[in-house]
């Protein structure tokens, strides 16, 4: 559970382990999720290599609209560096991700990794380009929010104490 603009979100997630005898299984999960991070290892040059088949992957067999994260992880083993910063912000601005660099080891961003990529679906539903009444999406509405106005409430608002959207 987090909070965005004072809203409890449950986040559902699930770890595919980036593993190739795994793919067809992964397909499965990019269906009905709202958003991916995509991750690769900074310390080996390969896993950089590979995120153009998974985000292949990941597009076309998801919503167009999924939110994607590129990930940078190990950013802790900086003298084992073999793929710079640069690269990641440069293939993620040419496929228009969200990017930033983390480490599983000391913590440093994972947790902002989430709430960032949570954000950008919460914005895309205020926008209204997730259609939050079909659960192909990704997204499924709290039990404070019934059939009849299951609209969100706008960010400004504040009318509604301790909902949460998703």
């Amino acid at each position: 559970m987090i909070t965005i603009d004072g809203k409890q979100i449950k986040l559902q997630i699930w770890d595919t382990a980036g593993q190739e005898s795994f793919r067809s299984i992964t397909r499965s999960y990019y269906r009905g999720a709202a958003g991916a991070l995509l991750v690769y290892d900074i310390t080996r040059r390969d896993t950089f290599n590979h995120l153009t088949t998974w985000l292949e992957d990941a597009r076309q067999h998801s919503n167009s609209n999924m939110v994607i994260m590129l990930i940078g992880n190990k950013s802790d083993l900086e003298a084992r560096r073999d793929v710079k910063k640069e690269e990641g912000e440069a293939f993620a601005r040419e496929h228009g991700l969200i990017f930033m660099e983390t480490s599983a080891k000391t913590a440093a961003n994972v947790e902002e990794a989430f709430i960032n990529t949570a954000k950008e679906i919460y914005e895309k539903i205020q926008e209204g380009v997730f259609d939050i009444n079909n659960e192909a999406n990704g997204i499924k509405l709290g039990p404070q929010h019934s059939p009849t106005n299951p609209t969100l409430p706008s960010s400004g608002g504040g009318q509604q104490s301790g909902g949460g959207c998703c």
